[in-house]
This record gives structure tokens, C-alpha cells and sequence, in this order.
């Protein structure tokens, strides 16, 4: 099964899409992961974000991750759908749901693409604060560490 990548304003559907990755009958594993808006972020209360990117280059940045994800571990599939725009706190922000005919594989497949996501693909992030602030979410040295651990 052919990789599905999004990047898009609107919610999706996590039983649709678990639904889409589960008929193929080589499948004995899917692992999903959603990220969501929380309360609090690096010390600050929350009220949402704004997710900004670069259309095109996105799209082949997630591709080349999903890419190296199925050089590592045998996948039968992997939908990786990312949402940008305005978003309130409990909104959904991304899911990687990957299968594969075993578990190990899936969850290592699943973990390995957040981690690089976070990292290499061009998304920006500014948060609104519950006192009415914009700022700019900086990378953070445990997203680069994470990531580093693959390259062992």
C-alpha cells in the first residue's frame, strides 16, 4: 500500500484512518499516534497555535521520512496527515499510524517518524497564550536528542 501524506487545515478521522490501513491482510500490527494541543507548553498556559509551513517542500520532507521510515522496517502502510492553521486547545495536530505484519516493527516505525518530524520537517509553530501572547515555539535540544538516536 502506497503511503498516505497530508498536510491540511481540516480534522481528520482517526477510525477512518485506521480502517484504511487495516485491510490488508499481511497486517498483524497497526500503531497509531496523535499528537493534540495541550494546556501548557514549556512552562507557559496555552490557549492554542497557529501551525505555518512551506506547501511543496512539506510534502517532501514528510515523504523522505516516511521514505527512511520503510527502509528500516518492513511496512505494509503508514498514513502521516499533519494539520496547519489556527487550533484550540484538544484539536488534533498530527497522526503517524503505521502497519506492519508485527508489532515491533510498527511501534519503532511510528516513534522514528515523530521523531524526525519534529526535527527535519519545515513546520512552524507560534502559541497564544491565555493572557493574549504570540510567540514563536523554538526547537527543543529533547526533540534533537530523540532524533539522534535513530543514527546509533
Amino acid at each position: 500500500m502506497e503511503p498516505m501524506i497530508r498536510v491540511q487545515r481540516e480534522d481528520f478521522s482517526l477510525a477512518a484512518e485506521y480502517e484504511r490501513l487495516s485491510g490488508d491482510p499481511a497486517c498483524g500490527a497497526i500503531v497509531t499516534f496523535v499528537g493534540k494541543v495541550r494546556d501548557m507548553n514549556q512552562g507557559e498556559q496555552v490557549a492554542g497555535l497557529s501551525l505555518e509551513h512551506y506547501p511543496g517542500m512539506t510534502e517532501k520532507a514528510l515523504a523522505a521520512i516516511v521514505d527512511e521510515a520503510k527502509t528500516r522496517w518492513p511496512l505494509q502502510g503508514c498514513t502521516l496527515i499533519h494539520r496547519v492553521g489556527d487550533l484550540l486547545l484538544r484539536d488534533q495536530i498530527v497522526l503517524v499510524a503505521v502497519s506492519s505484519a508485527h508489532r515491533e516493527a510498527a511501534f519503532a516505525a511510528c516513534h522514528f517518524i515523530m521523531d524526525y518530524l519534529k526535527t527535519r520537517a519545515p513546520f512552524w509553530k507560534r502559541e497564544l497564550s491565555t493572557d493574549g501572547r504570540r510567540y514563536w515555539v523554538e526547537a527543543k535540544e529533547s526533540d534533537n536528542e530523540a532524533a539522534a538516536r535513530w543514527h546509533e
